[in-house]
């Protein structure tokens, strides 16, 4: 059988899987689960065409590490057929460990459990299927292999996940604004004592790329709206849950029961393998299939969350930055109780308050963009630069949020 496919992807053209593992790991099911979850969430709420997935998103990743690496070859540094193939095993793997409506669900279903943790139990039970062949890729994921750039190519700030998950969100959403220069960044790549940097040239690419990051975040991750409708999922699943280990009944796919009601933890994880089979089994529309049955429970806060989500009649959402004051929130739930008849403890859970943040560069941290000057000295992006932008894309912004019913205005 021949296994070096091409796919036709809308963002990038053509794409081939250049070797019959790939191939083999994108046939397997954990991999095609990724089909079924939404790179999104909630997105599309907000905008329309942003139905893409971690499936998409994966094979995009492992396009642009073949790519880089093709780049680095080009520029002298060795990397052999072994090396090549586990970095792009890496990438194609790395949100293998994703849940149901990707970030939003991963604290409400789950206690304690990461997706990146989860990623890598994932890769180490396929490893052992095929017979050691992932063993350089998890080093690698691992940030433990001797050559540092092939983890910076997988996870770091200026990643191939980042690159394709900007150009491909950006894509799908319409936020023409959010692409990063993916092209010319991976063309500028290059390797010094075995860790990755940029060419001095490409230091006005690299503002590009964390300009298009924060637009990104505030403009589609975070929009006030996307966090509304994620806020209220997570609120409907926290219900479930808690009316489930209550002793109510709230019907749910038998996956999806097994992990509303029990605290399954990272340990539990991963030394039951049917807590993996379940898992592999769970996606989006076992969230969807419930909402809609939750549509019509006799729990009152449920179903009226899960209605207002099906016809997305989501809460109003006001932002500010500081935090909400102890007697507005108390307010807030006086009302949800009087025009809900509820009593306040259940009024409570249909007001959402929290905060979001966001900084689109961390220059002080241990894995900062570097860039080789024509000196041939490695100086952290925000030095490189004679515009104060990639300093000023450093600072955190916070902003704190109230989410309501608006039938209380």
């Amino acid at each position: 059988m021949n296994k070096k496919k091409i796919f036709n992807d809308p963002v990038y053209g053509f794409v081939t899987i250049p070797t019959e593992l790939l191939f083999d790991l994108i046939e397997h099911t954990y991999f095609q689960r990724l089909r079924r979850i939404q790179q999104l969430g909630l997105t599309m709420f907000v905008y329309p065409g942003a139905l893409h997935t971690r499936f998409h998103h994966a094979l995009g990743a492992m396009h642009l590490m073949s790519l880089a690496l093709r780049t680095l070859k080009d520029k002298g540094v060795k990397i052999s057929a072994a090396e090549g193939e586990a970095a792009m095993a890496a990438i194609l793997l790395h949100d293998i460990g994703h849940g149901p409506l990707s970030h939003a669900l991963e604290r409400s279903i789950f206690y304690d459990v990461h997706h990146e943790a989860v990623s890598l139990h994932i890769m180490r039970k396929l490893n052992a299927e095929f017979n050691g062949a992932l063993e350089l890729a998890i080093t690698i994921f691992q940030g433990t292999y001797e050559r540092p750039f092939f983890h910076q190519l997988v996870s770091s700030q200026l990643d191939m996940d980042r690159l394709d998950y900007l150009n491909r969100d950006s894509f799908y959403t319409g936020v023409q604004e959010g692409r990063p220069g993916a092209d010319r960044l991976i063309k500028m790549l290059t390797v010094v004592d075995e860790r990755l940097v940029l060419e001095e040239k490409a230091v006005y690419s690299i503002e590009n790329f964390l300009v298009s990051r924060r637009l990104m975040y505030w403009q589609v991750y975070l929009h006030k709206t996307v966090t509304s409708a994620e806020q209220m999922v997570i609120r409907i699943m926290q219900r479930a849950r808690d009316l489930a280990r209550g002793g109510t009944e709230v019907p749910a796919s038998p996956n999806l029961q097994f992990f509303l009601t029990r605290n399954v933890t990272q340990e539990q994880f991963e030394t039951d393998d049917t807590i993996l089979r379940r898992f592999a089994r769970l996606d989006d529309t076992d969230v969807w299939g419930a909402v809609k049955l939750w549509a019509d429970h006799p729990d009152t806060v449920l179903r009226y969350l899960a209605q207002s989500l099906l016809d997305r009649h989501l809460f109003k959402i006001t932002l500010q930055t500081d935090p909400f004051d102890e007697e507005f929130q108390l307010g807030i739930v006086e009302l949800i109780a009087a025009r809900f008849e509820l009593p306040s403890a259940e009024a409570a859970q249909l007001m959402i308050a929290g905060r979001i943040s966001n900084n689109a560069y961390d220059a002080d941290g241990h894995d900062s963009i570097d860039v080789l000057t024509k000196r041939g000295e490695v100086v952290n992006a925000a030095e490189a630069s004679d515009l104060p932008n990639i300093k000023a894309l450093s600072q955190r912004v916070e902003k704190h949020y109230i989410c309501y019913p608006k039938e209380i205005l």
